[in-house]
């Protein structure tokens, strides 16, 4: 049920007030909702509807969802309601180094021992999926409206809005990205870095079947290329590029990106040929580190709790863990305990502290190590490559990892 903002409705109470309107916001109101809270979902008005489009192609954004996102979303019936259709299995991924003596490493659903390592899928059809889930959900409220102020207390906190009306709750989370409004208005600092890269997204049709693999080159001076697969003969590329790079790919069109990438793609997946000419996107890549995850009446999940590069594709992963790990610690507290006390939260931000920990680590210094064009580093790097590709226990431990198992 939606409740536009008005002053007729001047306070809304719930348990919990979750500010966002991303999958992450979603997935964790169904979660808190599903244990036993009832939770009030704040989104910002609307834009004016467009008509539907007869096929509206595949989405620039997709993401690579592991075994921990998989088993929040199917445990709350959402991975269930997906487009099967255009979900993609990841039964390899491939990853190449760069020069002369380039190194690789690669991984295997069978060597993982599992079935699938990972799902591509597009943020529309996630997004879809929630929207579904969300109209059914017992003890979820939405409200559209832009938030004004936050004030917290010792019982609960209470989340202004624009017009005058506010939602009273015993603690808010802020799911709402990398700008978090929320994690501002708790005077949470930070630490920022800008990567100088921005991602450069598109799809393509492969001459050549992908077989379910994900490709990643290091090319060193051109950045990062990832070649997602997708349903069909498709792939969805990620090109992590410096900044005069990423200038020049936005200036050219999508088949001039496509004949770039055959230097990298063309012996494994033939040529390249873009599926929306006009659909390449780009956004700037950056590491965000907050200095804590809680506040007193606030949990941070998602973006608004962490940035990390997006070379490994770990980023929405971490959100999800972010709320499997609120939902439990949340239900796992003493009965004299309230949902918002500071005991508790911090409970939860020590538990979520080494994963996040390890991902912006390994994120960050991946993409430092990759980046520096010199060539003793590339030999090193190289060389690292090829001897973890010839450590299993090693390669098995480092592929669980990634796969939230």
């Amino acid at each position: 049920m939606t409740i536009p903002s008005s002053p007729a409705a001047r306070v809304t109470e719930s348990d919990i007030c979750i500010v966002g309107d991303g999958a992450i916001a979603k997935t964790a109101a169904l979660g808190l909702a599903q244990a036993g809270f009832s939770v009030t979902l704040l989104g910002p008005p609307s834009p004016p509807a467009r008509p539907a489009a007869a096929d509206p192609g595949w989405d620039a954004r997709v993401y690579a969802l592991n075994h921990t996102a998989h088993n929040l979303l199917s445990s709350l019936k959402v991975w269930q309601a997906l487009d099967h259709a255009r979900v993609a299995p990841v039964d390899a991924m491939i990853v190449h180094g760069d020069g002369a003596q380039a190194g690789g490493l690669a991984f295997d659903a069978y060597g993982a021992h599992t079935g699938t390592l990972a799902w591509i899928m597009e943020d529309r059809n996630i997004g879809q999926a929630l929207d579904a889930a969300l109209k059914f959900a017992q003890n979820v409220r939405v409200v559209q409206g832009r938030a004004t102020g936050l004030l917290r207390g010792d019982d609960s906190a209470s989340v202004q809005l624009d017009d005058g009306s506010s939602i009273k709750a015993a603690l808010v989370v802020g799911a709402d990205g990398a700008q978090s409004w929320v994690r501002g208005q708790c005077d949470i600092g930070l630490d920022y870095r800008s990567y100088n890269q921005r991602a450069v997204v598109s799809n393509f049709a492969c001459a050549k079947p992908h077989h379910g693999a994900a490709y990643q080159w290091f090319t060193g001076a051109e950045g990062i290329v990832a070649l997602l697969p997708l349903p069909g003969d498709q792939v969805s590329l990620v090109w992590s590029a410096p900044e005069a790079l990423a200038d020049t790919l936005r200036a050219e069109s999508a088949q001039q990106i496509a004949d770039r990438l055959a230097v990298y793609a063309a012996d494994k997946l033939g040529a390249l040929t873009p599926l929306q000419p006009e659909l390449v996107r780009d956004f700037p890549l950056r590491l965000i580190r907050p200095h804590a995850m809680s506040a007193p009446r606030v949990a941070l999940v998602g973006d608004a709790a962490h940035v990390v590069h997006p070379l490994a594709g770990h980023g929405m992963n971490l959100g999800f863990a972010d709320v499997a790990q609120l939902v439990k610690t949340l239900g796992e507290r003493e009965a004299q305990r309230g949902i918002g006390d500071t005991r508790v939260l911090a409970r939860y931000e020590r538990a979520r502290k080494e994963d996040v920990l390890l991902m912006q680590i390994t994120t960050d210094g991946l993409a430092r190590l990759f980046g520096a064009d010199i060539e003793p580093l590339r030999v090193v790097r190289n060389f690292g490559l090829n001897l973890l590709d010839k450590l299993p226990v090693l390669k098995r431990r480092l592929i669980s990892h990634a796969m939230g198992k």
